[in-house]
């Protein structure tokens, strides 16, 4: 019998009307963007009543999810950018110094007094000036520190080379720990570009690696490249460094193994810092905009327990003495140690605005670059390009609509203007989906949903011409409706989930526009044989029950 039960209806319909609900705000796209953004200022607690106003705009009760706007659609900035790698190798020596310093320190009646070397930015010299003799013996007490190299085409090696040139122990990083550093830096460098482009609600960024050394970044929305290097350019490389001296001398010589660098809120004011820190904002996990005891902007920190530790015996061993923090190789401040700090929490203070305090928090949060970044190809897309795409995609599916409706209308009559009802249904049910799942749609995208128009109507064409064959066997219209479905579920299934696969494997194969196409090419053949299947054939029996046709032409 012809006939589908009335759970199954219900089942039907209010997909249908869920999908028909998350696809209903892209109708209304500026209005919805705009009352999303005016509800996100709100939260973070704005009180401009011109964004009470814009927030109104769209009903709450709606859903407010948007299909995502790829950057050939809305506009926006391109940067290739290249990570210094070579950057990291010169701070990992430096930070081995207070090591080895100590270790030969505690050798000094065998190996004498030593001193740090002027010396390339990729080793580490230490001169032994007393007793030359031992700097074999020395050599080997510094390999003592080597670790083992972590990662799988370094298993076995040591991160380190010692060597002995004359009285100098020379320290290296190996080449497998060059080659593991390497790796841990781009993919490092990547994680803090999308944390960062993330914390400004950036929508749906492209961000992924290419080659051994090179990051592609592609953000919708962001006005020029220059904005978008202003945003993931930024360092923000915070380190507590114990002070040797405080000068106004700009040339000051700052002596082997130390640095010297500006302060930030004294002009002229100069400090000479032990060039390896205490603690580093690596070991920062938190840190948020707060005030002072006088009320003045500042940034709450918060260290995991490794930097807690190093943090409270610094602070332990060092009462009396100035510490400075350091943020992007200029002194922040430079308070003395008044007494112990345990816990690992602490207080930057500085001539901060509201907003400079914000941001900064924004940036330790989000963590420091390890290494620097030379952009090798920028590029700004603007509006006006998207929208031109946007147009020509609408008049695409357009034609491709039109010329569909009219093509099943002419063959089968009746049957085909139900098929292009559920053709409808069909398209709205994909940018329901794409809105609940917040993807991102490009040209190739838009590629997809024409492609998927023209298929959405094979299922159907497969049903009615089976139903065709039935009514010349003299069965009833009921009945030959009931076996035209039954018997062209079989290559309905069959056709689409070849299909299916292939969108299947453009998405896991692919990168950018062509998973932007996979996506909607597979959500497309989902959202058709629910329609085909489902939809039309519930609206064919609606029909048929009302109607009662003694005789059907198809």
């Amino acid at each position: 019998m012809l006939q589908i039960d009335l759970w199954k209806r219900l089942l039907i319909w209010t997909v249908v009307a869920l999908g028909l609900a998350l696809a209903l705000p892209n109708g209304f796209y500026s209005r919805v963007e705009g009352a999303n953004d005016a509800r996100a200022a709100l939260e973070l607690g704005s009180t401009d009543s011109a964004l009470e106003v814009q927030a109104g705009q769209w009903p709450s009760f709606l859903p407010s999810a948007l299909v995502n706007l790829g950057l050939d659609l809305r506009g926006g900035a391109h940067l290739l950018a290249e990570v210094q790698v070579a950057d990291v190798y010169e701070a990992r020596l430096q930070g081995m110094w207070p090591d080895v310093r100590d270790l030969l320190r505690e050798e000094r009646d065998t190996v004498g007094t030593i001193r740090l070397q002027p010396s390339a930015s990729d080793e580490l010299r230490v001169r032994l000036n007393e007793r030359p003799e031992q700097a074999t013996r020395a050599a080997e007490l510094v390999r003592g520190l080597a670790r083992p190299v972590v990662s799988l085409t370094g298993a076995g090696a040591s991160d380190i080379d010692v060597t002995v040139d004359g009285a100098d122990i020379v320290v290296r990083l190996s080449e497998a720990e060059r080659q593991a550093t390497d790796d841990r830096t781009v993919q490092q460098s990547l994680e803090i570009i999308r944390r960062r482009i993330d914390e400004v609600g950036t929508r749906e960024p492209t961000i992924q690696r290419q080659g051994a050394d090179r990051i592609l970044i592609q953000v919708p929305g962001v006005g020029s490249a220059a904005e978008l290097k202003e945003i993931i350019g930024t360092t923000a490389q915070l380190t507590f460094q114990p002070v040797v001296t405080r000068t106004t001398n700009a040339n000051m010589p700052a002596g082997a193994g130390n640095e010297l660098l500006p302060s930030i809120d004294e002009a002229g004011t100069f400090y000479v810092l032990e060039q390896a820190p205490v603690v580093t904002g690596e070991e920062l996990v938190d840190a948020q905009p707060a005030f002072d005891q006088n009320g003045r902007p500042a940034v709450n920190f918060r260290f995991n327990p490794t930097g807690a530790r190093k943090f409270g015996n610094y602070t332990a061993e060092n009462i009396g003495n100035p510490f400075a923090i350091v943020l992007d190789n200029e002194v922040i401040s430079a308070p003395v140690i008044q007494s112990h700090i345990p816990g690992g929490s602490g207080i930057i203070t500085g001539n901060f605005s509201v907003e400079e305090s914000t941001q900064l928090a924004v940036l330790l949060r989000a963590g420091a670059l390890p290494a620097g970044l030379s952009f090798l190809e920028e590029r700004t897309i603007g509006p006006e390009l998207g929208a031109d795409s946007i147009e020509a995609g609408k008049i695409a599916c357009i034609v491709a609509g039109i010329a569909v409706l009219v093509f099943m209308v002419l063959s089968y009559g009746l049957f085909g203007v139900f098929a292009n009802i559920a053709l409808i249904i069909n398209v709205a049910l994909i940018f329901g989906l794409l809105s609940l799942i917040g993807a991102t749609l490009t040209l190739p995208g838009i590629a997809g949903i024409v492609l998927t128009i023209g298929m959405a109507v094979d299922a159907n064409v497969l049903v009615f011409e089976r139903i065709r064959e039935e009514l010349k066997t003299a069965k009833g219209p009921a009945r030959a409706i009931d076996l035209g479905y039954e018997k062209a579920l079989s290559a309905i299934v069959d056709a689409n989930i070849t299909t299916f696969m292939t969108a299947l494997i453009l998405y896991v194969m692919g990168s950018g526009p062509v998973r932007g196409f996979a996506i909607t090419l597979g959500l497309g053949i989902l959202t058709s044989v629910f329609t085909a299947i489902f939809v039309t054939r519930l609206i064919i029996v609606i029909w048929f029950e009302r109607r009662r046709p003694k005789t059907i032409e198809v």
